[in-house]
């Protein structure tokens, strides 16, 4: 075991673990020969590094052995990152100024959380042949790309085995895992971009042969088509995102038209330039960050959502407010709605799950998952179906036949 930190290793943590457990790790030995006891180990091949996950306390972190001077990039890469709101794992620390016994410098280690009810692509897409699997993994990956570029960063890196999907009421969401060849600009060039994107094609259309050779991509599929839907979407979003516009003094509709189709995409406008001239308006809009819908549903409950679910989850509210105008002859307050739809619908509904199965998924996506089935119940009967009574259809047909994916992790 390691022994004072300071003596035999520097320890940098950002968010450190409930316990000093990681001082007692053995940092004098290199990663791979730690110990098995408290570690799933991933699958060879996967990573270019060592990579283990230590299991504490309920929660999982990845160690990541690695050259000192990338492991120190990549440490701030991701402490920006999230400080940027931008989509990554968590960053706990870093090991550096590890030495073994017989005085032999090792690599550092970067630890970071495992990212819960996040899925491996092996995983999630399990079958690639499916179009909507395909779909799925092309709008998450443009999501992903647009919003990095967007914020300056540089990826270097963008394949299959760097991404981490979390399913997002019937979409996904992509996370950034690895970050070592990355860094962050003011703004990225268009050849910056161009740069990016092909590394990512080249990367990512070997995956995609690689998952082809196993049986999970048909062999009437060709990658290469796959990526160049994904380089179409990526190029359609980041335009609507940040292209100027020019529109006539007398379609001024267009303008907002544009802004709340960003607002439905999930972006945030901070301001947007306009300039008249001739009869005609130049638009350019400022897109901060998504999440639009995420921050609006957290302001009325205080439930933390991704943003389609928490878009789905709106709608929900609101047809409830709605309701209950209808029902109570009076328009609700957006806050006494919200409490309303927390209390009568969210909270029963939620509770009728039992315990052992309601942390298979997160919240929202169970809250979801059952309006769905509700509807389906609802089609299927030819009538209204109550959400309630719809509960134990779903726990039984659904739920109980999910996998738990709150720490799915890749095993040997």
């Amino acid at each position: 075991m390691a022994g004072i930190v300071g003596e035999v290793v520097a320890l940098k943590l950002r968010r450190s673990p409930s316990r000093p457990v990681l001082l007692e790790l053995p940092w004098d030995q290199p990663l791979e020969s730690w110990p098995d006891e408290d570690f799933v180990r991933l699958p060879s091949g996967t990573h270019r590094h060592v990579v283990r996950f230590l299991r504490h306390d309920g929660e999982y972190y990845a160690l990541k052995e690695l050259p000192t001077r990338y492991a120190e990039l990549e440490f701030e890469n991701l402490d920006r990152l999230r400080d940027e709101g931008l989509p990554a794992v968590t960053l706990i620390g870093i090991a550096t100024d590890r030495f073994a016994p017989d005085g032999e410098p090792l690599e550092s280690i970067l630890i970071t959380r495992h990212l819960r009810y996040s899925l491996a692509y092996r995983t999630v897409f399990t079958d690639l042949s499916n179009e909507a699997q395909r779909n799925q993994m092309i709008d998450a990956l443009a999501v992903l790309l647009v919003r990095l570029h967007i914020g300056g960063f540089f990826w270097g890196d963008c394949s299959l085995n760097n991404v981490l999907f979390r399913r997002d009421a019937g979409a996904l969401r992509a996370y950034v895992v690895d970050t070592e060849t990355s860094e962050f600009q003011p703004t990225l060039s268009d050849g910056q971009r161009t740069h990016d994107l092909l590394i990512a094609s080249e990367n990512l259309a070997g995956g995609l042969y690689d998952l082809q050779a196993e049986g999970s991509l048909a062999l009437n599929i060709d990658p290469i088509d796959v990526i160049d839907a994904l380089m179409a979407r990526y190029e359609a979003l980041f335009e609507d995102l940040t292209a100027a516009e020019e529109v006539p003094v007398s379609d001024l509709g267009r303008i907002q038209e544009r802004l709340e189709r960003l607002n439905r995409l999930g972006f945030d406008t901070e301001e947007y330039e306009l300039r008249q001239d001739s009869g005609m308006v130049r638009f350019r809009p400022t897109v901060v960050e998504e999440g639009y819908h995420k921050r609006s549903f957290e302001r009325l409950t205080g439930i933390v959502a991704h943003e389609n679910q928490a878009r789905r989850l709106l709608n929900a509210l609101r047809s409830y407010g709605a309701w209950l105008a209808q029902t109570e002859g009076e328009t609700l307050p957006e806050a006494v709605m919200g409490y309303r739809w927390l209390t009568e619908r969210w909270r029963p509904a939620l509770d009728l799950v039992p315990e052992d199965l309601r942390s298979r998924l997160e919240d929202a996506e169970i809250y979801h998952e059952l309006l769905e089935h509700n509807w389906y119940l609802s089609e299927e009967a030819g009538e209204e179906i109550s959400l309630f009574d719809a509960v134990e259809s779903y726990v039984v047909n659904v739920l109980e036949r999910r996998q738990s994916e709150r720490n799915m992790l890749p095993l040997d």
